[in-house]
């Protein structure tokens, strides 16, 4: 049987086990949401140690808080910020919606912890009181939605922005080495004008390196914090310099530009930043799976199908065809891209529904989602980058069928007109010869002029002399 011990709080005793850093608050919420196996994850739980750490610190300053008290409370939260006491935080994702259980675990933890760095016992609540010491100028309703976005900027800014600049480079190297490599180009699925493989994969890149702005842009919203708007963003209970100060030092702590916000009950009452900084996770995901598609589309095959492109074996792809190999890596983008794009719909909903009156009640869910998204597009990004985009090679398949392509004919459509351009493709098809061939007997144009329009390569230059209206 494991020792407990008995802790007090404002609904009354209740046991807690002997051993744990957390008090009867947390044990509570143990008790009263027995919902999954989800917690909040290690950024959030740094972002509300840092939280109190810089409080404790600025209620020092303020003269609001013990020197001795505050130090000890100062460094309890380095040990949640370091992870030491992250087995310490228990509290299911699903909880009450404002993240006061968690507010409150991460309270009793520091609380314990600096009693028993000052020689006291835990779960005394003497010397230092979970709501009247660590809590002080703060309430769950600023906290939580303060912590939720400097981790979510904390994450975006060192995870998911890295690991896309890895994707970018990647497919920029492809793109280089690609260049060369000149083959038909496809729209709605079908054959279109010459493209250079190295074009499409510009075109990946390029899709990176605008996700790059678009989660600048995310962290930027994250960064106005509601912090000191207490209960229902009036401010009551905290000193007017506490906020300034606290996000100040979180600011010059992470090299973020957090502020203050200026109107605290939009910023409480609302999940719009949160919200914000997941539509553009969103949009990353979307152009990720765009990439690993056409890559899997792209290397289809390797017979059958339009193998252009070679992707590299990383598992046997079948339990009972021996030599099939998949693409896996691609497959497991398209996977994360569907987890972000449902997360991006769950905080959608937990903004819209869980925004009632002075506080959004649904804040631990989205705060996971937020972050797991973030976790996820900085892994697969890497990922791709790293086991597929790195050692893909360009087959013979996409130059050996340029000849044979039948959009050739878009090159003399300035020349001999739309419709006669058009019959020549129609005959081309229907008999198995190429544009050239029969070019030659119904255009009227000569080998060297032929020879000049037909010049797939010169096809891909913009700017180039014919080049075709429309797509």
């Amino acid at each position: 049987m494991t020792a407990t011990r008995t802790e007090r709080d404002s609904m009354g005793e209740f046991e807690v086990p002997a051993d744990v850093y957390y008090g009867a608050n947390t044990m509570r919420a143990k008790v009263n949401f027995p919902i999954s196996d989800l917690r909040l994850p290690r950024g959030f739980i740094r972002a509300i140690g840092l939280i109190k750490q810089q409080a404790a610190l600025v209620n020092r300053e303020l003269g609001l808080l013990d020197e001795n008290l505050a130090g000890a409370i100062i460094r309890a939260a380095q040990d949640v910020i370091d992870g030491a006491l992250d087995g310490e935080f228990i509290v299911d994702v699903f909880q009450t919606g404002s993240g006061t259980s968690t507010n409150m675990n991460a309270n009793e933890v520091i609380a314990n912890r600096a009693i028993e760095l000052l020689g006291g016992e835990r779960g005394s609540r003497t010397p230092v009181h979970p709501n009247d010491h660590v809590n002080l100028g703060q309430s769950s309703n600023d906290v939580i939605p303060a912590a939720i976005q400097v981790a979510a900027a904390v994450s975006i800014r060192e995870d998911t922005i890295p690991g896309l600049e890895v994707l970018e480079a990647s497919l920029r190297r492809k793109s280089e080495e690609f260049w060369p490599v000149i083959k038909t180009g496809r729209t709605h699925l079908q054959d279109a004008t010459p493209i250079r493989l190295g074009q499409e994969f510009l075109g990946y890149a390029g899709q990176m390196e605008r996700a790059r702005p678009r989660c600048e842009e995310a962290i930027a919203a994250l960064a106005e914090l509601p912090l000191g708007g207490t209960a229902v963003g009036t401010g009551v209970g905290t000193h007017p310099a506490f906020p300034p100060r606290v996000i100040a030092l979180l600011a010059a702590d992470l090299g973020i530009p957090f502020r203050e916000t200026e109107n605290h009950f939009s910023g409480q009452s609302t999940l719009d930043a949160v919200v914000s900084a997941s539509g553009a996770l969103r949009a990353v995901a979307v152009s990720m799976f765009k990439i690993a598609n056409d890559l899997r589309l792209l290397g289809c095959g390797p017979r059958a199908g339009i193998a252009e492109i070679a992707i590299p074996a990383v598992q046997p792809g079948s339990s009972i065809m021996p030599g099939k190999v998949n693409p896996v890596i691609c497959e497991s983008v398209t996977m994360v891209a569907a987890q972000v794009i449902g997360n991006d719909a769950t905080i959608a909903f937990c903004g819209t529904a869980g925004s009632l009156l002075e506080l959004n009640v649904m804040m631990p869910v989205a705060a996971y989602d937020l972050l797991q998204s973030a976790s996820l597009l900085a892994a697969s990004a890497r990922n791709l980058a790293t086991q597929c985009v790195d050692g893909i090679t360009a087959t013979e398949n996409g130059p050996a069928m340029v000849e044979r392509g039948l959009m050739l004919c878009t090159a003399l459509a300035p020349v001999i007109g739309y419709d006669a351009a058009a019959a020549i493709a129609k005959e081309a098809y229907n008999t198995g010869r190429t544009v050239r061939e029969v070019a030659r007997e119904r255009s009227g144009l000569d080998e060297a002029e032929l020879t000049r329009l037909l010049d797939a390569e010169a096809m891909t230059h913009p700017g180039r002399d014919s080049v075709p209206a429309g797509g």
